[in-house]
């Protein structure tokens, strides 16, 4: 798996080294935390490290994405420690669970989701990938906050009811908008559902993360052809 171009004043590249690891899990800390650590588990080992550079080589955006061969192994992902993934099982492969996406928080830049996700149109293209898939992270855990966003993907966004996951995790909120809470969709699940990705019944609350995340799934065929076009053109972009 490789990728590395330049866009702008950005580049992607893959981690290489463990200083490039370190850079990852600082950056995820304070993204995820709001201060100074390093943000790092058992999945980092297993997991290849997208990085998003700026002109003066600062990490600007982070991401770690894990191939799993076929479906039957969903259970490698760290998604499932918290998703009860058998209705995924007969999923064709390759997949590829994209998680840790985090951009730093005084970059503003619309073009750093692009390149991010220009990059992952790479790494899905030279890999196979049929299913990319995550958990998608609400600041927080006051689903409250949330009651509108929640209340859309309930009535727009939902996966086919086979595929959705299980409830595995301990502390669960179901996606029926409660509450009056405004605050937006993250830009992570705002690109997968442009991009007709789909999402569970549910969110898991993690405490330990200090986050909601809900399990998302984009079926690489159903990607509009336009859109992905414009993303393999990101590739292409000197």
């Amino acid at each position: 798996m490789t990728i590395a171009f330049e866009i702008g004043r950005y580049r992607a590249r893959l981690a290489a080294t463990p200083d490039d690891l370190a850079a990852c899990q600082r950056l995820r800390h304070a993204c995820f935390f709001g201060h100074a650590g390093l943000d790092r588990d058992a999945f980092d080992a297993r997991c290849r490290h997208l990085m998003i550079e700026d002109a003066a080589g600062r990490l600007v955006a982070a991401a770690r994405i894990l191939l799993i061969g076929q479906g039957a192994d969903l259970a490698q992902s760290y998604a499932a420690q918290f998703y009860d993934l058998s209705g995924l099982t007969a999923q064709p492969g390759p997949l590829l669970e994209l998680g840790r996406f985090c951009i730093a928080a005084d970059v503003l830049d619309a073009d750093v989701v692009r390149v991010a996700w220009g990059a992952l149109a790479g790494i899905v293209d030279e890999a196979g990938v049929q299913t990319l898939f995550g958990c998608t992270s609400f600041t927080g855990t006051d689903p409250a906050r949330y009651g509108a966003a929640f209340a859309r993907l309930a009535a727009q966004h939902q996966g086919p009811a086979p595929l959705r996951p299980g409830i595995k995790a301990r502390e669960v909120v179901a996606l029926n908008g409660q509450g009056d809470g405004t605050a937006p969709l993250p830009s992570l699940l705002r690109s997968y559902l442009a991009m007709g990705g789909w999402v569970g019944d549910h969110a898991v609350v993690d405490r330990q993360m200090n986050t909601l995340h809900v399990f998302t799934c984009l079926d690489i065929a159903a990607v509009p052809p336009a859109r992905a076009r414009a993303l393999r053109a990101v590739m292409g972009a000197r």
